[in-house]
C-alpha cells in the first residue's frame, strides 16, 4: 500500500494514495479512527463526484446516461503525491479517460493534510479546468472509534452541536435514496445522546444544518471536536453492532437523489455547479480533548 506517515510530537497520522484517505489518526495518545475492519472495510473515504446514490446508479447529462457507484469514484482512485513532508502531505486527482467515461467533466481535486500536536486539518480544493460548468457534490465520511475509550459504554456518548438543531431531518429509502418525508430531529437543544437505535434506519441526514462544528463526547472526559468549512449538510451513520465499532460523522456538500426526483444531473437537488475556471474549497479540522 502506498502510504505516507505524518508526525508532530506525539501525534501521528497515516494517509494512503488510494482515495487520499486517512487510515490512522493518533491524538492525545489514543487511536481515534476506525481501523477498516470486517464490519466496514473503510476508514475515512472522500466522496466525489456524488454523495450518496443517484437513482439506479446512473445520471443523465446532455442526452446520455452515465453510471456512477454510490459515493462516486474518488475513494477508489489512486491520487498523485504532490508533496510529502514530516507533518504534511498533498495529493491530487485529475480527470482521465476512465473518469470521463463515467463522469464527462474535467476536474482537478486536491487534498492537503496537515498534522499538529493536538489536531489534524484536511483542506480540499476542486478546480474546474474545463470550458463547461462542472456539476458535482463532495463529502467526507470519517469513521471514529465508538466508544472513544475502551472501558466506556457506547451509550455513554453524545454529540454536542455548535448551535441548536431543531430542523427536521431525513432518512434514506431501502434503495439508498433520500426519503422525501422529513422526520423530527432527535437533537434536544444542542445535544444528541448516542444509541445504536439511531441508525436502525440507516443514516441520519441533517440537510438544514446550522452548526459548523460539533463535539463527540464520552462520560469521563474523552472528547473529539470536528470543525468544518464549506459543508452545509451532515450525515451520521453507524452499523449497529454489540462490539466496539464506529461512528461516522460526515460533513457533506450534497446528498443522495431524492426518491421523488427525476431530472438532469446539473439540476440535482443539493449539488453545486462550479463554473469554468472556478475553484471551490472545503476544510475539516479534527482535534482531541481530554
Amino acid at each position: 500500500m502506498d502510504i505516507h506517515q505524518l508526525h508532530a510530537g506525539s501525534a501521528a497520522a497515516t494517509v494512503a494514495a488510494e482515495g487520499a484517505e486517512l487510515r490512522s489518526l493518533r491524538l492525545g495518545g489514543r487511536e481515534l479512527l476506525w481501523d477498516g475492519g470486517p464490519l466496514w472495510p473503510r476508514c475515512a473515504p472522500l466522496l466525489f463526484p456524488i454523495v450518496g446514490q443517484v437513482k439506479g446508479n446512473a445520471f443523465r447529462h446532455g442526452g446520455r446516461d452515465y453510471s456512477l457507484p454510490r459515493h462516486g469514484f474518488a475513494r477508489d482512485r489512486t491520487f498523485a503525491w504532490i508533496r510529502r513532508e514530516d507533518a504534511a502531505c498533498g495529493l491530487e486527482l485529475r480527470d482521465d479517460e476512465e473518469t470521463r467515461a463515467a463522469y464527462p467533466f474535467a476536474f482537478a481535486l486536491g487534498v492537503d493534510w496537515t498534522l499538529e500536536e493536538r489536531a489534524l486539518r484536511m483542506d480540499i480544493v476542486l478546480h474546474n479546468p474545463g470550458s463547461d460548468p462542472l456539476p458535482a457534490s463532495l463529502g467526507l465520511h470519517p469513521a471514529f472509534r465508538w466508544p472513544l475509550a475502551p472501558d466506556t459504554p457506547k451509550a455513554a456518548h453524545r454529540l454536542v452541536f455548535e448551535a441548536e438543531e431543531p430542523a427536521l431531518v431525513h432518512r434514506l429509502t431501502p434503495e439508498g435514496l433520500l426519503d422525501p418525508a422529513p422526520r423530527p430531529s432527535p437533537v434536544r437543544g444542542r445535544a444528541l445522546p448516542l444509541d445504536e437505535s439511531l441508525f436502525a434506519d440507516d443514516a441520519l441526514i441533517f440537510d438544514q444544518l446550522r452548526s459548523r462544528a460539533l463535539r463527540f463526547e464520552a462520560e469521563g472526559g474523552s472528547v473529539l471536536e470536528l470543525r468544518w468549512e464549506g459543508f452545509s449538510q451532515l450525515g451520521l451513520w453507524s452499523k449497529p453492532d454489540p462490539d466496539p465499532a464506529f461512528l461516522c460523522i460526515e460533513p457533506w456538500d450534497g446528498y443522495a437523489d431524492p426518491a421523488d426526483w427525476e431530472g438532469e444531473f446539473a439540476d440535482k437537488p443539493g449539488g453545486f455547479i462550479l463554473p469554468a475556471g472556478a475553484v471551490r474549497r472545503w476544510s475539516l479540522t479534527i482535534s482531541a480533548g481530554a
